[in-house]
């Protein structure tokens, strides 16, 4: 009978145990003694590797005090938060194995929980990564294995009130039974909030290991009996194939039933599927494989192990586009799981054109990423991959997509070059001229670096693959539309903050969002003033009224200085005709003298009010600065003016002092 062995596209290690159990050796390398919160992996074959390079589990935190020059690793699961608490307190070196995707989940249930919202959780309440996430919450949450138990909980508690609820899942859950639970959320209480909060690694692999089930005659789940995402995989497949059988190693293959099944066989070919869960290494799965061979060969002298064995792993050639995750990222490059044999690199010079950039800056551990394979190494089992070159096909696309659409585009200014800037913009750098790179020519283009700005695309040339854009563009199409729906709104007395642009001798003009307006000299302060920059300077920020509009030539008057702090208003209130007050001289003419009554209020002291005789030469009696005593004799409201004399304050204290005559 023909056999075929076909292995699930993705199987085996994850990248979040894989970079846990990478870290343990790591810190093995470097000459330290090793101890793990829990096995750092549901694998005997590993942990028992493991244990004989003298790497010890501990399971409590009492254990933790007792260690002295160990470094504790930190399995993929996580751990309660006060587990990491204590290590810190006691001082104990330690390493974070957590998988990026279950420190999402912490972070998530902390806000959630911090806002208020009501947590419930799909999972296992005695795992691990679920007793993890509880220690997160700020209150108690709710913990269902299954879509059932959600159910019946729901109705219990929520169909009544509604609350604030946040619903996340395992990472290893089941992606069938958590499509039901979205289901019944959105009946039963759909305000909640479900978050997909399942492992995309552990999704995919049971995706494919259903696709593969279905067309297999029996499935072989690799992986330790008792991690929680293999036993989840076992289970899947059971439901959608005629056979499944659940093993940790080669040695637990059970080969007698392998035969027995190929002998009840009815069709043309013997169709085998392999799946492992994410604890279990590469080589294992090929011992597993290599053991069914054996026994294959004897049965079908046509198969060939070593061809099946080729063809059920994933291939990779260069110039294709893979997607794979990012399992780790140092000073120099990003290290990448694409599903293969093969250890995935990406230096820093082919994960950005921005020269500015480290590695984390670009990528996290945890990112799917889309790359293309610049070069394959399979005697070291090496791929060397390039994502900016991904990136720059994919925002190209988008610049040719822009230009035809007139459309507006965003990118940060990367560096100044001759004769214009470079934006990078989704990958692609977009040449700038600086002619078009600002709103005046006279602007610095080293202002723009590091900032994000918007652009248009003005020409492309597709077989150079190169853009040329302008700002310019854009912040004149933005100035035209401001100044559009300014004179479409604008009315005499609407109140602005704008920026002071540029002083005259005659007055100020402000920016009130793209249209110019101009406050002149006497309407910046009710004091005199010779000049503007006596009140304002370019670059303040002042508050305007509209006074004027021309809308023909579109002129707008400002006014600045307000009726409330008018001195007029002040003096009404406290001076009146009769007043004796004190005064400065301030100006001499030749028809009297002007005196400061308060500022921004002056009055005329006429020359026949100056003394109780003829004055001919005022100088000869007053100079300017000179403080002088006199009354108030006429207060003229209409014209604001105020007339004042000290001729009359003198006879007044002649008739005071002179004799009273006899009866």
């Amino acid at each position: 009978m023909k056999s075929e062995i076909i292995v699930a596209e993705n199987a085996g290690f994850c990248f979040g145990v894989d970079r846990a159990v990478k870290i343990v050796y790591n810190v093995l390398n470097a000459g330290k003694k090793v101890v793990t919160y829990g096995e750092i992996i549901h694998n005997n074959d590993v942990t028992s590797e493991l244990a004989e390079k003298g790497v010890r589990i501990i399971n409590s935190l009492s254990e933790i005090g007792e260690l002295s020059g160990e470094t504790v690793i930190l399995r993929s699961h996580g751990a309660e938060k006060n587990v990491f608490e204590l290590l810190e307190e006691q001082g104990v070196p330690y390493e974070d194995g957590t998988c990026p995707f279950v420190k999402r989940i912490h972070r998530i249930v902390s806000e959630k929980s911090s806002d208020g919202y009501d947590i419930i959780i799909m999972g296992d309440r005695d795992h691990p990564e679920v007793r993890g996430i509880v220690s997160y919450c700020k209150k108690i949450p709710q913990i269902c294995t299954d879509d059932a138990e959600l159910e019946d909980f729901l109705k219990k508690k929520y169909t009544k009130i509604k609350k604030k609820v946040a619903i996340v899942a395992q990472t290893t859950y089941n992606i069938s039974i958590w499509g039901k639970c979205k289901e019944i959320v959105q009946q039963l209480c759909p305000e909640a909030e479900t978050i997909d909060t399942i492992c995309s690694a552990t999704s995919d692999r049971q995706r494919s290991a259903v696709g593969l089930a279905e067309t297999a005659d029996l499935m072989v789940v690799i992986g330790g009996k008792h991690s929680s995402n293999t036993v989840k995989l076992a289970e899947i497949c059971s439901r959608h194939c005629k056979a499944c059988i659940h093993i940790e190693n080669a040695d637990e293959l059970d080969l007698s039933r392998i035969r027995e099944l190929m002998k009840n066989n009815t069709g043309e070919k013997f169709i085998i599927g392999v799946t492992a869960g994410a604890s279990a290494p590469a080589y294992i799965i090929k011992e597993v494989i290599n053991q069914m061979s054996e026994k294959l060969q004897n049965m079908d002298e046509d198969f060939n192990f070593e061809e099946a064995l080729d063809a059920s792993f994933k291939k990779i050639y260069t110039g294709q586009r893979v997607k794979g995750y990012i399992t780790a990222v140092n000073d120099a490059e990003a290290i990448v799981d694409v599903g293969t044999k093969h250890t995935g690199y990406v230096s820093l010079d082919e994960l950005t054109n921005d020269p500015s950039l480290k590695p984390a800056d670009v990528v996290k551990p945890g990112d799917e990423v889309e790359l293309i394979v610049i070069k394959v190494n399979d005697a070291d089992g090496i791929v060397t991959l390039s994502k900016k070159r991904v990136d720059a096909l994919l925002g190209f696309d988008k610049i040719l997509k822009a230009k035809e659409e007139n459309a507006v585009l965003e990118g940060t200014v990367s560096s100044v070059v001759k004769g214009g800037v470079i934006i990078l913009y989704e990958g692609t750098r977009v040449f700038i001229p600086a002619s078009q790179a600002t709103a005046r020519r006279d602007d610095k283009l080293e202002e723009l670096v590091k900032k994000t700005v918007k652009f248009k695309i003005i020409e492309v040339n597709e077989q150079r693959g190169r853009a040329v854009g302008s700002i310019r563009a854009v912040l004149n199409a933005e100035k035209d539309a401001a100044r559009a729906k300014f004179w479409d709104t604008v009315q005499v007395g609407d109140v602005f903050k704008g920026e002071v642009k540029s002083l005259t001798s005659y007055g100020a003009f402000v920016d009130l969002g793209g249209i110019d307006g101009m406050v002149h000299i006497s309407e910046l302060s009710w004091n005199r003033i010779k000049h503007p920059s006596e009140v304002v300077n370019v670059g303040d920020v002042v508050e305007v009224f509209v006074k004027e509009l021309d809308r023909e030539a579109g002129r707008i008057s400002l006014g600045y200085k307000k009726n409330e702090d008018n001195p007029w208003v002040k003096f009404e209130e406290e001076f009146h005709e009769g007043d004796v007050i004190k005064a400065k001289v301030v100006s001499i003419t030749p028809f009297g003298a002007f005196v400061q009554i308060i500022p921004g209020i002056d009055g005329l002291i006429h020359i026949s009010q100056i003394a109780d005789k003829k004055v001919s030469n005022i100088k000869e009696v007053l100079n300017i600065g000179d403080e002088v005593e006199a009354k108030i004799t006429e207060i003229d409201n209409e014209k604001k003016r105020i007339s004042l004399s000290i001729r009359a304050l003198l006879e007044d204290k002649a008739v005071d002092e002179a004799p009273e005559s006899a009866e």
